[in-house]
């Protein structure tokens, strides 16, 4: 079997595995469901997660050890990832294939020749893993105010070995280490950081991986599975996908201009995984410099990595084209050295590596200045249940959206950039979209983050029972009337939505009983009465409807209205229900009016979970009369509503 041969083999499967697991991550209990499917294994897979989470974190989530075997795979063979494996790189490289069947030898020898720019997806990378490393940063700056004796005096010994080594190399280097030392120690000795100096992972953004699911589960799926039943039972929804869709278009299609586009220029991973693969065992190379230049290998080079001529291994993704289209046999796959020569590491400079550094460190300070961490958080910003405290939720969440993917009812939607850049796409409940608002016993999103941004709790805890019971039920959030809106309060019209559906048990929302008068005694005159029925002059009640049970004919007494429930009209008679508790219709004062029995919702907070289901039914269909905040979660203690006891 030819190498491409197995190579296309292994290609296919992992797109198709990719494409099942994108399917099973679909609440239910069948088997073509989420029933013990691995949905997240092509993720843990990813060592770019693994190392962002751990520089976030100085964790490393249990699943994310699977990074480990594609970096010792890549340590023996190369960039075999991103050529055998990276689903996304699987799309890039058919469409680029497209692209080039219609272009002649020398335009593909062209578009396959080694770019400076492909440099950028470096500058990226050093970027973002400076951005996730923050924390780490200002723990070593502030480690002589944190550091025990022992680690002072190792530090000491360290710096003094150090001084020996350099003495009689390089003065101005002594000087420089003594200058690095005192400036470290005037600053480490110094007060802490503003809270706002702290890690957030936003590899996600750019990932491969993340990038795909996101597309895969919020745009593709959403609009192929609207027509499958069996994929999605109901349509779905997505709030703000716009970008999402237009950067994946984007990215596909820019392969039909230059093959592998993404690979080459943007892709984080593919730029971790070219650095890792310089110390590669085994590699593309020439077996002796006797190549007649025929330039056949670089007719197909998806990496760019210049096989003619001194092999930039760093950008090769093991298509293994090359090796195929020579007939000469000279490009060959061994640990032996390219007879031709090698440049095996990344086209970056001292210059380019520090200015991506240090913009990754102080792009995430200057996000932070609008004080959405602090005073200024947003208050429409409700997190799953089970999400961490959002500056730990955002230093682990990768917006790969599994969990709004996987979310029952269609509540859980990326944010868009009214969060800062830094929340982009993670997700944040809508329960104006969807099904139901966020159920009571759907624990699902906990279980499939892949980073445990939100991490997987129990359904005891998630409803405050059992071991649980003290600390209550976990909440997202708190709602809140509008009485400006409520059509009880602000329309006098009845309405007892929100309090009927309310699931909590006993109910967060209740109501209390007022009567409103609709029409005052100076728009009616009666004109006869009797034991159950009175006519009034002119047709008062023409545009009425009096028939429901929520309206009384309402007369006047010395302490409180003394009230008839109208039974039935006609537009100027009344039917009304006997009462032989009070007393006769006020005929003689003639001061009768028609009154409406409101039950007006009223919210008790420490009751409320934020489960917004009451958003979700509330009758008003524009902006809801009924809306559910931030306010009184339980991952921030400081956004509390009630004081504790």
């Amino acid at each position: 079997m030819r190498i491409i041969t197995a190579r296309r083999i292994s290609q296919i499967f992992f797109l198709l595995l990719f494409v099942w697991f994108c399917l099973v991550t679909t609440l239910g209990d069948r088997w073509w469901q989420l029933r013990g499917w691995s949905v997240n294994w092509l993720i843990e897979l990813d060592p770019l997660v693994g190392l962002g989470t751990i520089l976030t974190t100085r964790t490393l989530y249990k699943g994310l050890v699977w990074g480990l075997v594609t970096i010792s795979l890549t340590l023996l063979l190369g960039r075999f990832f991103c050529g055998w494996i990276c689903p996304f790189g699987t799309i890039h490289q058919f469409i680029g294939y497209l692209g080039k069947r219609s272009r002649s030898v020398a335009q593909r020898l062209s578009l396959n020749r080694y770019h400076r720019w492909q440099a950028i997806k470096y500058w990226i990378l050093i970027f973002l893993l400076a951005s996730a490393s923050l924390d780490l940063v200002f723990d070593l700056l502030y480690l002589p105010q944190n550091a025990s004796r022992v680690f002072a005096g190792i530090i000491a010994l360290v710096l003094v070995i150090s001084l020996i080594i350099v003495w009689r190399q390089s003065f101005r280097a002594v000087i420089s280490i003594f200058v690095a030392a005192g400036v470290w120690m005037v600053i480490g000795l110094g007060g802490q950081p503003p809270s706002f100096f702290s890690a957030s992972l936003q590899i996600g953004l750019l990932d491969p991986l993340p990038l795909l699911y996101r597309s895969i589960n919020l745009v593709v799926l959403p609009i192929v599975g609207g027509g499958f039943r069996e994929i999605s039972p109901a349509l779905r929804y997505y709030d703000g996908i716009g970008l999402i869709g237009l950067i994946f278009l984007l990215a596909v299609f820019l392969n039909l201009k230059i093959p592998r586009f993404y690979c080459r220029f943007i892709c984080p991973l593919g730029a971790l995984l070219g650095v890792l693969s310089r110390y590669a065992i085994w590699r593309i190379g020439k077996a002796d410099d006797a190549c007649r230049d025929c330039q056949l290998c670089e007719q197909h080079c998806d990496g760019a990595c210049a096989p003619t001529s001194k092999v930039r291994f760093s950008e090769c993704v093991l298509c293994f084209n090359c090796m195929d289209s020579c007939r000469h046999g000279l490009i060959g796959y061994r640990s032996a050295p390219s007879a031709a020569g090698e440049i095996t590491g990344p086209d970056v400079t001292k210059r380019e590596f520090t200015i991506a550094c240090l913009s990754g460190l102080a792009a995430i300070p200057a996000m932070r200045l609008n004080g959405h961490l602090a005073a200024n958080w947003i208050p429409t910003l409700i997190r799953p249940p089970g999400a961490l405290a959002e500056k730990e939720f955002l230093a682990r969440c990768i917006k790969c959206g599994q969990c709004m993917r996987i979310c029952p009812t269609n509540i859980l939607h990326p944010t868009g950039l009214a969060s800062g850049i830094e929340g982009l796409w993670t997700p944040a409940a809508n329960f104006r979209i969807g099904s139901s608002g966020c159920q009571l016993k759907c624990i699902a999103c906990g279980n499939v983050c892949p980073t445990a941004a939100i991490r997987p709790i129990s359904l005891d805890e998630r409803l405050g029972q059992k071991r649980f019971e003290r600390h209550g039920p976990i909440r997202i959030g708190t709602a809140f009337v509008d009485r400006g809106r409520c059509l009880p309060w602000a329309m006098d019209k009845p309405c007892i939505v929100c309090q009927e559906n309310c699931p909590v048990s006993p109910k967060a929302i209740f109501t209390r009983v007022s009567f409103n008068t609709v029409i005052d005694s100076h728009m009616l005159t009666i004109r006869f009465a009797a034991a159950d029925q009175i006519e009034f002059d002119g047709t008062p009640f023409q545009d009425w409807r009096l028939d429901t049970g929520d309206y009384f004919l309402a007369g006047p007494d010395t302490q409180d209205y003394q009230r008839w429930a109208i039974q039935r009209h006609t537009a100027n008679r009344l039917w009304i229900r006997p009462n032989l508790q009070q007393a006769r219709l006020p005929v003689s004062e003639n001061q009768v009016a028609i009154q409406i029995r409101l039950q007006r919702p009223f919210v008790e907070p420490n009751r409320c979970i934020g489960c917004g289901v009451c958003e979700h039914e509330c009758p008003v269909r524009g902006k809801r009369a009924i809306r559910v905040t931030a306010e009184n979660e339980s991952r921030h203690r400081d956004r509390q509503l009630l004081l504790q006891s």
